[in-house]
């Protein structure tokens, strides 16, 4: 019995060594790298997501009611301006023409006979060898004579303007689309579209800024002499960068009070097509900051609760109670203290830094999930990029 309580009290110490042995030390310092952060001059831009544009635009409608008799375009090509596009059947309006040209010849006719018999009519009445009577409706015959070749003149030019209605012309150079009737549909004014044509060289870029920005873009629109390369350029749908540059073109006239936002409008030249009415893409606006600034890798900014914070290192010295002599007993150490930011433009894997940290600073890069305000670290054991706080393999 003596024997089974020894044993179970050996196995306890055993057990109670070994645990104590395994817990860590009190306060373990976490391994980091660190960066000293120094000005430099950045290039970087401003990207705002952007739709392109016509700056014309119009959905073809017919003038006359008819049946399709003429298609004259390849849909989604590029027409010029004049380019027949349509024709409606003309017949009836032809015959309306004709018959319109017609009566006008019939009382242009009339009113020669009106002329000279007014005429007749006035020479006699000078001698009084006439009625009045007759001669003041010889008169009034003649007026209404010219008043019906006016009417009739008028009746001409309505139907030779249905006849011209007949044929749809381009109204301007521009892509066109789909056609939205065929062959021998009937098309009624007003109320169908034949098809929608749009300008394709300049396209427009619109895009929508906070009207805090607004002042900074107004100054762009006035300064006509800027000299910066590749102020305005757009990122295409694949992430590629279209070859032109843009310029202003319109900035919207009213904010949006809603929202506080307004839109603005960039052109761009688009010679070989490739920007369509619609696109999605980026617009990008140069910097235009030449001021030295603070980039850190964007591993080292930690977000909370939408703000961003960095670990700076700073020197410090703590007692040692485990240290035999007295000189010993005061340990020099890094401690990290947690630091709110403001942050600026993202730049590739680097983050500007505008406000909280100053030049010179050491700032934590790698190990930062292992940190909280007044955390001991260590730089004797580097961490791997990306290692999270853990140490190197």
């Amino acid at each position: 019995m003596n024997k089974i309580i020894l044993n179970t009290i050996f196995i306890s110490c055993l057990i109670f060594a070994a645990c104590k042995k395994k817990q860590p030390p009190s306060n373990p310092e976490v391994p980091v790298n660190l960066l000293k952060v120094n000005e430099q001059r950045v290039l970087y831009y401003d990207k705002y997501p952007s739709t392109t544009a016509a700056l014309s635009q119009v959905n073809l409608l017919p003038q006359i009611t008819g049946a399709i008799t003429g298609i004259f375009f390849k849909e989604g090509s590029h027409v010029e301006k004049g380019q027949k596009l349509y024709e409606i059947d003309k017949r009836i309006y032809q015959a309306a023409y004709d018959q319109a040209v017609a009566n006008l010849k019939v009382s242009q006719g009339t009113l020669v006979q009106s002329q000279q018999d007014a005429d007749r009519y006035e020479y006699l009445n000078k001698y009084n060898a006439v009625a009045k009577q007759l001669y003041d409706h010889a008169i009034i015959t003649l007026e209404n004579a010219k008043n019906t070749v006016k009417a009739l003149e008028q009746a001409v030019r309505t139907a030779k303007t249905n006849l011209n209605y007949a044929v749809v012309y381009a109204p301007f150079t521009g892509t066109i689309g789909f056609s939205m009737v065929k062959l021998g549909d009937v098309v009624n004014p007003g109320a169908t579209i034949l098809t929608t044509i749009s300008t394709d060289n300049p396209m427009a870029v619109d895009f929508i800024i906070n009207e805090k920005n607004l002042p900074f873009f107004e100054r762009l629109q006035i300064n006509k002499q800027n000299n910066v390369d590749s102020l305005f350029t757009i990122l295409m749908p694949d992430n590629s960068l279209y070859p032109y540059t843009g310029k202003i073109s319109v900035i919207d006239r009213a904010v949006d009070s809603q929202t506080g936002s307004i839109k603005v409008r960039l052109v761009f030249a688009n010679p070989q097509g490739f920007l369509r009415v619609g696109m999605s893409c980026v617009v990008r606006v140069h910097n235009q900051d030449t001021q030295p600034q603070l980039v850190l890798p964007s591993k080292a900014v930690v977000e909370q609760m939408g703000e961003y914070f960095v670990f700076v290192a700073k020197d410090s010295v703590i007692n040692n109670p485990q240290a035999k002599s007295d000189t010993g007993k005061r340990k020099n150490v890094l401690i990290v203290a947690q630091k709110k930011v403001q942050i600026g433009q993202t730049i590739g894997p680097n983050q500007v830094i505008k406000s909280g940290i100053n030049a010179g600073d050491r700032i934590v890069t790698d190990g930062v999930q292992s940190l909280h305000d007044g955390s001991q670290i260590t730089t004797a054991n580097k961490v791997a990029p990306g290692g999270g706080g853990k140490r190197g393999q």
